[in-house]
């Protein structure tokens, strides 16, 4: 009789106790997800700083020996290396894109006479395809177009304010984690496996340990490459601006800035070589019309070689990817979760890589 009710009370466990814990872990991550969203992006973020802080800390050992407080301290000088760098690149390109705006706006009226002819050319234009006055059309379709824009800004003015505000907030929340995870990370994870290894499963352990140390070299390894990637393109723009700069005879001056903005934007993945492709050709054609249409028409023919042979090469070299399983992770990614699924298709197909590799030693360990 009390093996009957045990085995009742066994079953009874599973049948509802099991569900009920899934259905609680369900719900703590529907109502934590913006908060293991910014975890998650701020393990990211150092993990992608991880290679440059083993440089940092190693010229300070080769100077100073080896010392467990220089590990901090080289995590804090990278993380400042990279956010003085970043702010750098936009205090170079700010100015730039604000006088180049600025000249834009006053050649507009010289550069719409002198490519269509102004009013008078708009409008036989208009004739000549059915159209009897262009430039009213025109006017009204500005016109109605600047009304619904303001009352969309004037009913969303305050729901844009708090969501500014909490996207500020989001960010200064990241940028602590990451710095924290940065400095305290190393110790922590030690302490962590020092307590799962002090019991009898001391190679499944070691085994996880490994697997979890490759998958974090991955996702370094991975951004590492972006941004050669980035600079790669950054440098490209550089060089088709200067030649441009000696065809068109805009200044010259404007190459350094432009292959600053391509390669800012080429760490977004996917749309941000198209934004920073179009910025850069929108920039240049107050200066020269015909000097930035020429651009954007290379840069396009480059950017197709680069996404196809240049950053798959690299991106698969590294992480020991055909360049077929990268376009394919992107594809999915985007497909699945959009731009948050294009910056972690790589990575997640560099560690499914690292599973599969490692199956035999996880299936021995159990």
């Amino acid at each position: 009789m009390s093996k009957q009710i045990e085995t009742d009370m066994k079953t009874f466990t599973k049948f509802w106790l099991v569900p009920l814990i899934i259905a609680f872990l369900l719900f703590f991550l529907y109502k934590a997800a913006a908060g293991l969203i910014i975890v998650g992006i701020s393990i990211f973020l150092a993990l992608a700083l991880k290679p440059l802080v083993h440089k940092v800390n190693h010229f300070f050992t080769k100077c100073f020996g080896n010392d467990k407080k220089h590990r901090s301290l080289s995590a804090v000088l990278a993380y400042f290396i990279v956010v003085i760098v970043i702010g750098g690149i936009i205090a170079i390109v700010g100015p730039v894109v604000v006088n180049e705006t600025a000249k834009f706006i006053q050649n507009f009226p010289q550069t719409f006479e002198r490519t269509f002819g102004g009013w008078d050319g708009v409008n036989s234009f208009g004739q000549s395809i059915g159209v009897q006055d262009l430039h009213a059309e025109i006017e009204n379709a500005l016109k109605g177009v600047s009304e619904n824009l303001m009352g969309v800004l004037g009913n969303n003015l305050m729901s844009s304010v708090s969501g500014i505000a909490d996207i500020v907030m989001k960010a200064a929340l990241v940028l602590v984690l990451t710095l924290l995870f940065l400095m305290e990370g190393p110790d922590m994870m030690e302490s962590i496996w020092k307590s799962l290894g002090s019991g009898e499963d001391k190679k499944s352990v070691g085994v996880t340990k490994r697997i979890v140390s490759r998958m974090a070299n991955v996702v370094s390894t991975y951004v590492s490459r972006q941004v050669l990637v980035a600079v790669i393109d950054g440098c490209a723009t550089m060089l088709i601006v200067f030649v441009l700069s000696l065809i068109f005879g805009f200044s010259s001056s404007l190459a350094i800035p432009m292959g600053l903005i391509t390669t800012l934007f080429y760490l977004i993945p996917m749309f941000g070589q198209f934004i920073g492709g179009t910025l850069v050709t929108l920039l240049l054609i107050p200066s020269s019309l015909w000097g930035g249409l020429i651009f954007a028409v290379i840069y396009i023919s480059y950017s197709q070689i680069e996404n196809n042979l240049i950053a798959p090469k690299i991106q698969g070299n590294a992480l020991n990817l055909r360049p077929v399983v990268i376009l394919c992770a992107v594809t999915i990614g985007v497909y699945m979760f959009g731009l948050l699924g294009a910056i972690i298709a790589i990575p997640i197909a560099g560690c499914i890589r690292v599973l599969i590799e490692e199956y035999p030693n996880i299936k021995s360990a159990r």
